[in-house]
């Protein structure tokens, strides 16, 4: 076996006493992915660990990735993600890929907090209630995304049910909540739909709220190359042109 020292080193510190049973059973190909994931791409950028576990569950929901996601939550607690935090990103989730793709996840992260001896539920998290959430809703499109988001809750016509439950719902339930805050909420998101794949244009507009609200294209870009080994890399480079169309418009819009 040829797995370099800064692999070994990094795969000890994400599972500490653990040795996967591929190694006697796919010895070249954990060569291959471990000298990659745990070597070149963890020393490819100042990334910290904690942000890099953070995008890495939001990517695995967004690909439906269950068995990982159980596999990396322990580690992305070690590396200092708070279980308030996991279960943000896991609430969050429900809004761009349904309860039918969160269902396991949320299953899976109660376990592992159980097993932790992790005492649920957690402290709430929820700033709204039945009559403020469609108010807040919407101050959290404006702070995000800003104006040009002012009365959308009114607009859409036959549709405008969805749009107003965009706003009481995914803004008012969701975003308003504490536990992370806009800039880490817009990041999640940015996971889910990159690792998701085939939304595009909702890609391209939270790639443009997140460079707007401080995860300047060049923090897409690492966190996209961290994500790599999760998720490939027709759907990273989807990311990349999503991300890169993002940028060019804040550009233009800043001249």
């Amino acid at each position: 076996m040829a797995i370099t020292e800064n692999a070994k080193a990094y795969h000890a510190r994400m599972f500490p006493g653990y040795e996967s049973d591929f190694l006697q059973t796919d010895p070249e190909f954990i060569e291959v992915f471990d000298n990659f994931a745990f070597d070149e791409v963890v020393n490819n950028d100042d990334l910290d660990d904690r942000t890099r576990m953070m995008t890495i569950l939001a990517t695995l929901l967004g690909c439906q990735g269950i068995d990982e996601f159980r596999a990396m939550l322990p580690t992305a607690l070690n590396f200092g993600v708070t279980p308030v935090e996991v279960k943000e990103i896991v609430y969050q989730a429900v809004d761009y890929l349904g309860i039918g793709q969160v269902f396991p996840f949320l299953k899976a992260t109660n376990q592992v907090l159980e097993e932790r001896g992790i005492e649920l539920p957690l402290p709430g998290q929820s700033t709204t209630n039945r009559d403020n959430r469609l108010a807040k809703g919407e101050q959290a499109q404006l702070d995000i995304f800003g104006e040009g988001m002012r009365d959308f809750k009114s607009k859409g016509g036959a549709a405008q049910n969805i749009n107003r439950w965009l706003v009481d719902n995914c803004f008012g339930d969701y975003y308003t909540r504490t536990g992370l805050n806009y800039q880490q909420r817009e990041l999640m998101t940015f996971c889910y739909l990159a690792a998701q794949g085939d939304v595009e244009p909702q890609l391209t507009s939270h790639a443009e709220a997140n460079i707007k609200n401080g995860n300047d294209y060049e923090f897409l870009i690492k966190v996209i190359s961290q994500n790599i080994p999760y998720i490939g890399y027709p759907r990273s480079l989807n990311a990349l042109r999503c991300a890169t169309v993002a940028n060019q418009k804040v550009l233009e819009e800043a001249k």
